[in-house]
């Protein structure tokens, strides 16, 4: 059905039938509907992230399941930042975090993962979503944020080993020896 027909057959329907004036009893019959269809999607969405691991999983992916439920966890904690009635720092607000969480996701994925061009798309989103971050608090007048490398290494572990050399100090992360 063309677009035309549609919106010409959508009013005659809406000419033939009355709807309720807006009102506190249009809330209360609105209300249930609202709540009836978004509560199935909020199930839904709670469902997608499990909250433990499977009992079949070994300790290595438990541990990324772990670190990655975390670094989400902590991602949507941060992104619900207070307005301060001023739009632009109120986005940078909540955008750092969304790009922090990017960055600490892809950390997970330099600690366990194995496919080499998942790791280098890894090693991209870092340095990207690091610059996204520094441009946006530029944009604002704030400083840039510390770009120091993001440990590859479970924080457990011991993460790096220093060679002292004359005027040059390099980090040989055992993650990144691979």
């Amino acid at each position: 059905m063309p677009p035309s027909q549609f919106r010409r057959a959508v009013a005659a329907l809406a000419s033939r039938c009355r709807w309720p004036r807006p009102g506190l009893g249009t809330a209360f019959l609105a209300a249930p509907i609202l709540v009836a269809s978004v509560l199935p999607l909020l199930v839904f969405a709670h469902e997608s992230h499990p909250a433990a691991a499977p009992a079949a999983v070994g300790t290595e992916e438990r541990a990324f399941l772990e670190e990655n439920e975390a670094a989400m966890t902590k991602m949507m904690n941060d992104m619900a930042a207070k307005p301060t009635g001023d739009i632009d720092r109120d986005f940078v607000a909540m955008m750092s975090p969304h790009h922090q969480g990017a960055i600490d996701m892809a950390v997970i994925e330099l600690r366990y993962g194995k496919n080499e061009q998942l790791r280098r798309i890894a090693q991209e989103i870092i340095v990207d979503q690091m610059q996204e971050i520094a441009a946006m608090k530029l944009a604002i007048g704030e400083p840039a944020t510390d770009t120091t490398p993001a440990p590859t290494q479970p924080p457990s572990a011991p993460n790096t080993t220093v060679h002292h050399h004359p005027g040059m100090q390099m980090d040989m992360s055992t993650g990144m020896k691979k």
